[in-house]
């Protein structure tokens, strides 16, 4: 067969057996990702850690109650939590028929077709990449103010947001397993303390009491809805990472999809409880001038109103080790995607070949370790006053590149979406399979309106104003990643059909190019 060789020459593998230290081992065995390293535990925790729960809680919510105007945020999660259930309907199923670390642009790809593979796996690239940047943005932010508050040191953001990015360069290259332990602690404790706010809100409520306005439908009606559907969606990312660890987790036709509705539920249910004691302990009638007046401040004055001093300075740690544990979340699943295209001859050869060690995807990490060192260190030089003006990486590093990164996951939900219903159909969806399909193409229209809310108001998001370059110039980075990809994507359609036909594949094209070859010798 045709198709193993050729195969096996546009990846520049070796046919056959390397000596790797007398340990003779096929190729394709270096191209996948050391299995049985993740339970539903361990993936639950990494998935879960990426949405930064504190972050959200103190620096999402007040700006959508804030900015936005919107009392009734409480509702909106359950009704985006609606959504994502729906969205993890058609999604999860898919997780069963395709095992790929290169989740989303291997869905596509499989359901529309290797060239929009090629289109979205720039775009996941870009998305997850700036996401996890612009976290050390808000992270050098804070450690530089606990060191200013409790050392009186004044320490510029760049620093410790370079050491970070240090610190998760060296946890990338270890298993993932080890990984999920870090991020497992950090997480549990950190929405622990949030939990203990939320009952403290609820037994010492604000001057109007116990309320459930918030969840009024009449709350949810303003001019910033939109803009406040964007914030509040970027909230559960993270959940739709659970296929990225497919090949590494036991039983994955059963750990992934389950991850994936224990995630959303739990997001789901944690932020609209959080949000809705963040009313309760303002007041809903003040919520929105309190939010406007102290920002990301507001959760930690009303914490040492009920919990004191201490329970808030130990809050102000876990804000940073929540900020890590989602840093380390997110390079992971860069590290994957770019191992899966590296395995299927979208990037070099050399990014799809694991750790010896440690069977991470080595060269994946290397390369966002590198992405993440090179815009801290612009931001950094960009940065009129990095000391005296620590706002800086908050409004620009943190807001541009975490609105970007959500635009591009909120595309890549949409487009997967259409894409489970084209795979079913291609397959034959019977009866059985039409409600999956409804609720997948409920989900992608609905993800699709969001998308429009967020390229719409991106002046807001940004705080950019009407009128400046930034409302096109930060969608468009997305839009660029996505035509980049596929035109990429149509120029090895005609220069590389082999490759180009392996799109999306992940193992099984190397599956394909052993039984060529088993086939080939019993000849």
């Amino acid at each position: 067969m045709s198709t193993g060789s050729s195969f096996s020459s546009e990846t520049g593998t070796t046919r056959g057996t390397a000596d790797t230290g007398g340990i003779n081992t096929y190729k394709g065995e270096e191209r996948a990702l050391r299995a049985d390293r993740l339970g539903t535990p361990g993936l639950l925790l990494s998935v879960v850690a990426a949405s930064a729960p504190l972050m959200v809680v103190a620096g999402v919510m007040p700006t959508v109650f804030g900015v936005m105007g919107i009392v009734g945020q409480p509702l909106l999660y359950i009704i985006l939590g609606v959504v994502l259930m729906l969205f993890s309907v058609g999604y999860a199923e898919m997780s069963r028929h395709v095992h790929n670390a290169g989740a989303f642009y291997a869905y596509i790809a499989r359901g529309l077709g290797p060239t929009a593979g090629a289109g979205a796996s720039l775009v996941a690239l870009v998305a997850y990449s700036a996401m996890q940047v612009g976290i050390y943005g808000i992270l050098g932010f804070e450690v530089s103010g606990i060191f200013a508050t409790y050392l009186d040191i004044e320490l510029a953001w760049w620093i410790p947001a370079l050491v970070s990015a240090a610190v998760v360069g060296v946890l990338g290259w270890l298993k993932i397993d080890l990984n999920a332990k870090v991020l497992g602690v950090l997480l549990v404790i950190e929405c622990a303390l949030v939990v203990i706010f939320d009952i403290a809100a609820v037994g010492k409520p604000g001057p109007e009491g116990l309320s459930l306005h918030a969840f009024n439908p009449e709350t949810l009606t303003g001019a910033g809805l939109g803009t406040a559907l964007c914030f509040c969606i970027a909230a559960f990312v993270g959940f739709e990472q659970a296929p990225v660890y497919a090949e590494e987790t036991s039983r994955p036709q059963i750990v992934v999809s389950r991850v994936m509705f224990l995630a959303v539920g739990y997001a789901a249910l944690f932020l609209a409880i959080s949000s809705w004691a963040l009313t309760v302990a303002a007041g809903p009638g003040s919520i929105v001038d309190t939010s406007l007046k102290e920002g990301p401040g507001m959760l930690f004055g009303l914490t040492e109103e009920r919990l004191g001093s201490t329970f808030t300075d130990v809050l102000h740690i876990l804000f940073v080790t929540g900020m890590f544990a989602a840093l380390l979340s997110f390079h992971n699943v860069v590290a994957r995607y770019a191992f899966a295209m590296g395995r299927e001859g979208l990037l070099p050869a050399r990014f799809g070949r694991t750790n010896r060690a440690s069977g991470a995807p080595g060269t994946g990490s290397l390369l966002q370790s590198a992405v993440s060192v090179v815009i801290i260190a612009a931001f950094a030089f960009t940065d009129d006053n990095p000391v005296g003006d620590p706002t800086a990486p908050v409004l620009r590093l943190f807001t541009w590149m975490g609105n970007v990164g959500a635009l591009g996951v909120i595309l890549l939900m949409a487009a997967a979406s259409f894409a489970v219903i084209a795979f079913f159909v291609k397959r034959g969806a019977g009866r059985a399979q039409a409600p999956r399909l409804v609720a997948s193409a409920l989900a992608g229209l609905a993800l699709l309106t969001i998308a429009v809310f967020t390229v719409r108001d991106f002046d807001v998001l940004v705080g950019s104003g009407p009128g400046s370059a930034l409302n096109w110039l930060l969608p468009g980075v997305i839009i660029l990643a996505l035509a980049g990809g596929l035109v990429y994507g149509a120029v090895l359609r005609k220069a590389k059909p082999e490759v180009h036909a392996r799109i999306g594949l992940g193992n099984e094209a190397f599956q394909l190019e052993k039984a060529a070859e088993s086939e080939t010798s019993r000849r």
